[in-house]
């Protein structure tokens, strides 16, 4: 009997032990759900704090909840290595959001999704921010459709990818 080998699973096995033995920084990517209870944003906002001491550039979005804390974690740590990309115009976003991206150094705004619903421009934003990481840690709920979509595409595109569950 002969086995049947899965080269897509075999690839990405080979991207994990590479990303493992990289000692240098990487992109990662952090992207989560908007309700999120405040114990576990201070984790987050811990984690991303550690990521970024460590050398690692931090990409985010600017929604409340999962990204704002890393936002914050990331700002304590070293605000260069910290890129928010928003999934529209920053007067777009809510208002406690605000302040805290005028504060960010790297910030990338695309006016041009301000006619989309938040939805179709978080869906659009997640998909460049994903373009830009080597590694993806995601928060959501297993309902967040639009998360677990941006976790499937990164997978496709042969990141690694963490995905932790609120529920």
């Amino acid at each position: 009997m002969s086995q049947s080998i899965d080269i897509p699973k075999i690839d990405t096995l080979a991207q994990e032990l590479a990303n493992i033995q990289q000692t240098g920084a990487k992109r990662i990517a952090l992207l989560g759900s908007r309700h999120v209870p405040i114990t576990h944003q201070h984790l987050i906002e811990m984690m991303s704090y550690a990521l970024v001491l460590g050398g690692n550039r931090l990409i985010t979005s600017g929604a409340t909840g999962t990204n704002s804390a890393a936002i914050k974690g990331a700002m304590k740590a070293d605000p260069n290595l910290l890129t928010v990309i928003l999934p529209q115009s920053l007067d777009r976003q809510p208002r406690e959001s605000q302040e805290q991206l005028q504060q960010v150094m790297h910030l990338v705004e695309n006016p041009a999704n301000d006619g989309l619903s938040l939805a179709e421009a978080s869906a659009t934003c997640n998909q460049e921010i994903i373009s830009r990481c080597q590694q993806l840690i995601c928060f959501a709920f297993h309902d967040s459709n639009t998360l677990m979509q941006t976790c499937h595409e990164a997978e496709e595109q042969r990141k690694v990818v963490t995905l932790f569950y609120f529920d």
